[in-house]
């Protein structure tokens, strides 16, 4: 990204400020961006960025929404596997972010998040607006959903607090965490500044290793099982590791599952992946599990409910064994912890790094048969379209495909009509995920901050939104306008919140009511939204709406020209409510009356 956007003029040296060394770790961390929405809580930090550090190393990112500073951050960890950190102002800004600070926690994503109080000190608050933004304990607001917070009453305990939160941050299970500094800490002048350590000393520990006997406990039920089945789940974006799945399915003849919720794991292309990942188990793969004699879930989204939906309330006939360090994250408030699980093994442990301690306890073992009898379904078959037809998701997945057919590009979310078999996923980074709370709005700000990770890459930025994703989140694009991201987001647009028309569907059936209504409430209509027009409002290049393949298979060739001149595309899309028949979704499944 280009240092002449937003560069300022050179600043004397008029002393040391408390906020000045906050700055200064924050660039021997080796943060590059910071996503901010300002605020005068923390208008100390702000001037030490700018003229201490000249707004580089960390570069302000300007974000309209403190959700989408957060959802920034989020969406470039997806790619780097690393944090970023953005910044919210006082309580306010704090309440704002809240959604997609959760987002960030269910998704087990690094993010250091920086926050200020008014002044602690009340008889430096000036009247009225510091009284309302100056709160006792401000990381209570989302103490449920972060790993760690602090609020130092010194710069010397800042500069521990932040280091603390950035090594906690990074241990495994990862999450966001939140530092809060006093209004009144980061303006006072000091005469002894503290001394910031050598960070290098304060890196975050290694990932767990498995213990040892249940290492090769596990390893010898694999190599004995006729049908062994892989199920992988939150793992790394590292191609060392990606080789290291495929070498122990292949080691094994082991089928493999993967989850949509989540980034991709695993090469859907090979042999040896099993079922198109979906949101939902897929009666596909819930046979593959009751077929299975032993099942290693690593780091599984949801194992409980995953086998429950294969059982039913049945026992679990295939030996259990749970790779996680999850449980080191569960708390009372929230449920994303999900069910409990069974398992005749538990390995408290990074699935990476057993994945690799399992393949050289297993170098010995001989190639293992794929399952007797199992063969890979032939790919399912998408739908062309037809001039003068309506147009359907699975029609708009197909016309991306043939358009980027031979491309590096990085699907970077998917809306909730999305089914697993749309996109091939063969590179960690061909696929991002959701944003792991359900929270929607986020899709935009997400897709924001991959599209920065991926800025400079061989890889295109692309995702395919909902329109309710879109419009809550909307403001963001300025942001990717604003700072040069290339990256081209295709709105599924079919003008209804239609996962809660499906809702009232149902209840309507279960109560024997009449269907027809479903829509009132639930429809973005009258008047309709442009959402072209509000792309080029903030600067992005708008195309549609297009209601036509004919005209989709132009306008896509459009917008990977504007892509190419490094424009943010955004690409309105008019599409027929729906669920594809591929996708298993026993959310929104409709109930048949009887």
């Amino acid at each position: 990204m280009s240092q002449e956007i937003e560069k300022p003029v050179p600043s004397s040296d008029n002393g040391v400020w408390g906020s000045d060394i906050v700055a200064d770790l924050m660039r021997q961390l080796g943060l590059p961006y910071v996503a901010l929405n300002p605020g005068a809580s923390y208008r100390g930090l702000h001037d030490s960025l700018v003229n201490r550090l000249g707004n580089r190393d960390p570069q302000m990112l300007l974000c309209l929404h403190e959700e989408s500073a957060v959802a920034i951050a989020h969406g470039w960890a997806k790619v780097k596997d690393a944090p970023l950190c953005a910044i919210v102002h006082s309580n306010v800004g704090l309440m704002h972010a809240t959604m997609a600070v959760f987002n960030a926690w269910c998704d087990r994503a690094p993010l250091l998040l920086l926050g200020a109080t008014g002044p602690v000190d009340a008889s430096k608050r000036r009247p009225w607006i510091d009284w309302i933004h100056t709160s006792k304990d401000q990381g209570a607001l989302i103490r449920d959903y972060t790993k760690w917070d602090d609020q130092p009453a010194s710069v010397a305990s800042a500069i521990e607090s932040i280091l603390r939160a950035w090594q906690i941050t990074q241990t495994a299970p990862r999450g966001p965490v939140y530092v809060c500094l006093d209004a009144a800490l980061q303006e006072m002048r000091l005469e002894h500044p503290p001394k910031i350590p050598d960070i290098a000393r304060f890196a975050a520990p290694a990932p767990a290793d498995p213990p040892q006997a249940l290492l090769k406990d596990t390893a010898a039920r694999l190599a004995k099982a006729k049908k062994p089945l892989l199920m992988i789940g939150r793992v790394s974006r590292s191609e060392k590791d990606w080789a290291a799945r495929i070498a122990l399915a292949e080691k094994l003849g082991a089928l493999v599952l993967t989850d949509m919720k989540i980034a991709g794991a695993f090469p859907t292309t090979h042999a040896l992946h099993a079922a198109p990942p979906s949101t939902f188990p897929s009666e596909a793969a819930c046979n593959l599990i009751r077929e299975a004699d032993v099942i290693v879930a690593f780091d599984w989204v949801d194992l409980a409910g995953t086998l429950k939906s294969a059982y039913g309330e049945k026992d679990a006939t295939a030996t259990i064994v749970n790779v996680t360090l999850d449980q080191y994250l569960h708390n009372g408030w929230s449920m994303d912890h999900q069910g409990l699980p069974p398992a005749d093994l538990y390995l408290v442990a990074d699935p990476d790094t057993t994945i690799a301690a399992l393949n050289t306890e297993l170098t010995a073992h001989k190639k293992g048969d794929v399952w007797s009898g199992w063969q890979k379904a032939a790919p399912i078959t998408l739908p062309e379209g037809e001039t003068g037809k309506p147009l359907t998701v699975p029609m708009l997945a197909n016309a991306v495909r043939k358009a980027f057919k031979g491309k590096k590009t990085s699907l970077m979310r998917h809306p909730l009509s999305w089914a697993g078999h749309m996109w091939d996923v063969e590179h960690p980074l061909d696929f991002l995920g959701t944003d792991g709370g359900g929270g929607i709005g986020s899709g935009p700000g997400t897709c924001a901050g991959s599209a920065l990770a991926l800025k400079g890459s061989d890889r295109i930025a692309l995702a395919i939104l909902g329109d309710g994703d879109f419009l809550m989140g909307a403001t963001a694009i300025w942001s990717a306008v604003h700072y040069g991201l290339p990256m081209i987001i295709f709105v599924a647009n079919n003008r209804s919140f239609y996962n809660d028309e499906v809702h009232q569907e149902r209840v309507a059936k279960m109560r024997d009511r009449p269907v027809e209504n479903k829509w009132i409430g639930q429809q973005i209509a009258a008047p309709d939204i442009d959402l072209a027009m509000l792309a080029r409002a903030q600067g992005a290049t708008g195309f549609g709406p297009v209601r036509d393949i004919a005209d989709l298979n132009e306008v896509i060739s459009l917008a990977m020209e504007a892509y190419g001149r490094g424009e943010t595309v955004i690409v309105d899309v008019r599409v027929e409510p729906g669920y594809d028949s591929g996708m298993s979704n026993a959310l929104v499944k409709p109930v048949e009356r009887k």
